[in-house]
């Protein structure tokens, strides 16, 4: 019988920046055995209970093994059909509608082989703009909309997790629960270990804030207003680096003046927590070198925070000097990049025919597709029901789509309520692929052949290509010839998927583990800038601004990531018989006053309501939550028809990065009753 194959890989999980490295072997019978790479620089062997659940993905009853069409949405009548004939529906549809009536939307789910490395998203753009479609981003829904908040500061790159475990004295993990990204928070545990201060700030006490000194637990929606005290608080005691905002920022005068009323007190209103400790934290911060701040992903961003939390708290490290010094400035976050780092570009995008294109606007995305203007929407390893806010405007506009094709490896909310042709993309193990971390690149071989008529997703777009008539949308062999144009970049000293491979399955990055070491800024000044011009050019405020307190009534819901679940994936993991075992059902997390005055007790049955939308789960009443709010995960069927659909950024201001950053507010108050 055949040996034995050992391959290298990396986890199917987007826990950015963690990512963890696999071995996986394969016998002789296809089965595979999945371990922790002990040899991987960032996970060490380490597999959480999402990388050890990734087993069952192979072989998963659930999987999607056949190209299906159905007359009929929201039926159960699928009927199977082939690659060939579905791509030749899709082609005739595309044409009889009009380039710029079709819509791609790519998701995570592409990127379980490719996060940080881009080869998917890149050959996918490459194929919209050659061919002329809208083309919308999955960082809309994600890091995009703090991405934007950074970049008006200048401060987009990030310190790496080992530069804050090996100088960090004080860190700041600013609504990241980082906790459920073990390959940062073993580096936050070193930091302590030496003697770091470690603080946690959240709308809820995470399982992070057992390794915490100090926890404050503050209103959703108000981390700007904390933001804004903490820095009048070490401008009027002069606690500030004069030095540093002389050289290396524009529009301190202007900050400076535009803090006078933004105290303590008037953050204590906003805030719920009380002025003295608003103060103490502020001065800790300011006194404490070098002070690190990790901010969390887009759950921080939703409801009133917007981008300007990341706008805010990301003049705080200006002020006080902790930007380009060995474990200061803004630590690893979600989507963001070392100094240095980067890989080549494939997207052709200056061939981009001309068009009236959507922009990447949640809200403008709906509204043409109500106008009709979509006609043919490709759902491509997302879940577009689950995404998008206010769920039953997002059902409804879809019903206004002649062709919905959904492309995933399970089926989830979108494929069974709303699309026409599902075609079944291979696992992460059935291609070959990378992933890079803010200090590595990583291959992620093929260990497996395809099972039944699963493809990988070039092969949509190259069929879709060659039935168009789209010419160069894959001018490479094959995607290691794709791969290794990708790699072709100084960041990765010019690696090769078969130098990759006589490495270990691995390349270090050619980045500086801190952030911005020359302090030469990403802004137009090229300084951190507090007052932005950039700003008042794309139509916003130039200064950090706090939104008005909500006086609502009702209860402000907030929402985040659990240990087993992240993003889509996996059905929202209910594909993956050990996660979805711990997470049976959604719960709401609920303070003890608050479920008392609604004569609510633990584990009552509850429903939640805003408007005409309601929303069904478990009560969980926990003295971790505060009064006034409740907390959720997010992803749960339905769960979205309770949020705001509405934009938050004007349409002059979508254009302003190269990163997609339409989201929607995402907010709610609800009101909770017994089911």
């Amino acid at each position: 019988m055949p040996a034995d194959r050992i391959v290298q890989t990396m986890c199917p999980m987007n826990c950015h920046p963690t990512l963890c490295g696999m071995t996986v072997t394969v016998s002789a019978d296809q089965s595979v055995q999945i371990k922790g790479d002990p040899e991987n620089p960032d996970s060490r062997g380490f597999l959480c209970m999402r990388g050890n659940a990734a087993h069952e993905i192979v072989g998963n009853p659930r999987r999607l093994l056949s190209a299906q069409t159905r007359a009929r949405r929201g039926t159960a009548a699928w009927e199977d059909t082939t690659w060939d004939a579905a791509l030749d529906r899709i082609a005739q549809e595309m044409t009889t509608a009009g380039r710029e009536a079709v819509a791609i939307w790519p998701g995570h789910g592409n990127a379980v082989n490719d996060y940080g490395f881009g080869l998917k998203r890149g050959q996918l753009e490459r194929f919209a703009n050659l061919y002329g479609c809208q083309y919308w981003n999955p960082a809309m829904i994600c890091w995009g909309l703090g991405g934007f908040g950074l970049g008006l500061t200048g401060a987009i790159e990030t310190s790496t997790k080992e530069d804050m475990g090996a100088h960090s004295e004080l860190i700041i993990l600013w609504g990241a629960n980082t906790v459920s990204q073990a390959n940062t928070i073993k580096h936050v545990e070193a930091a302590k270990r030496r003697g770091a201060h470690i603080v946690v700030i959240d709308v809820r006490r995470t399982e992070l804030s057992a390794l915490a000194h100090e926890v404050i637990l503050l209103r959703p929606g108000s981390d700007t207003a904390l933001a804004l005290a903490m820095m009048q608080v070490i401008v009027t005691e002069g606690l500030q680096d004069d030095a540093f905002i002389a050289a290396y920022t524009v529009g301190f005068d202007a900050l400076r003046s535009h803090l006078q009323d933004k105290t303590p007190d008037w953050a204590a209103v906003r805030t719920g927590v009380a002025a003295e400790r608003i103060a103490d934290l502020a001065r800790r911060y300011a006194t404490t070198a070098p002070a690190m701040i990790v901010i969390g992903g887009s759950s921080l961003h939703k409801g009133d925070n917007t981008w300007m939390a990341a706008r805010a708290i990301s003049c705080l490290p200006g002020l006080t000097g902790n930007f380009g010094k060995p474990g200061a400035g803004i630590g690893p976050r979600h989507g963001a990049r070392s100094h240095g780092a980067g890989f080549a570009d494939i997207t052709a995008s200056d061939r981009r025919l001309p068009g009236d294109y959507v922009p990447n606007q949640m809200e403008a995305i709906i509204d043409a597709m109500e106008q009709g203007c979509i006609k043919v929407l490709l759902v491509l390893g997302s879940n577009f029901l689950s995404s998008f806010p206010d769920t039953d405007r997002v059902r409804a506009a879809l019903g206004k789509v002649d062709l919905i094709v959904a492309y995933d490896i399970f089926s989830n909310q979108t494929i069974r309520e709303v699309a026409d042709i599902v075609l079944p993309g291979t696992i992460w193990l059935e291609e070959i692929g990378a992933k890079a971390t803010n200090t590595h690149v990583y291959l992620s071989d093929q260990a497996l052949t395809p099972r039944d008529q699963t493809r990988p997703l070039y092969e949509l777009y190259k069929g879709l290509a060659d039935r168009l008539g789209v010419a160069d949308v894959y001018p490479w062999a094959d995607q290691v010839e794709a791969m290794n144009a990708v790699l072709d970049h100084p960041a990765t000293g010019h690696v090769t998927v078969d130098k990759l491979r006589a490495n270990g399955g691995r390349a270090a990055l050619r980045i500086s583990h801190v952030a911005y070491p020359t302090l030469e800024f990403d802004t137009p000044s090229g300084k951190l800038e507090f007052l932005s011009d950039k700003a008042i050019k794309l139509g916003v405020p130039p200064l950090p601004e706090a939104a008005e307190p909500d006086t609502d009534a009702g209860l402000v819901l907030a929402q985040g990531r659990t240990f087993a679940h992240f993003h889509s994936f996996y059905d929202h993991a209910r594909a993956l018989p050990s996660l979805a075992a711990r997470e049976e059902e959604p719960q709401i997390w609920i303070a003890p006053d608050d479920a008392a005055a609604r004569d609510i007790v633990d584990g009552d049955r509850i429903e939640l309501r805003r408007g005409q939308a309601a929303f069904q789960a478990r009560a969980k009443v926990t003295p971790r939550m505060p009064a006034g709010a409740v907390w959720a995960r997010d992803g749960w069927p339905g769960f979205n028809a309770l949020t705001d659909g509405s934009a938050v950024l004007p349409d002059t201001a979508l254009h302003g990065f190269p990163f997609s950053v339409g989201q929607s507010g995402f907010g709610a108050r609800v009101e909770l009753v017994k089911a």
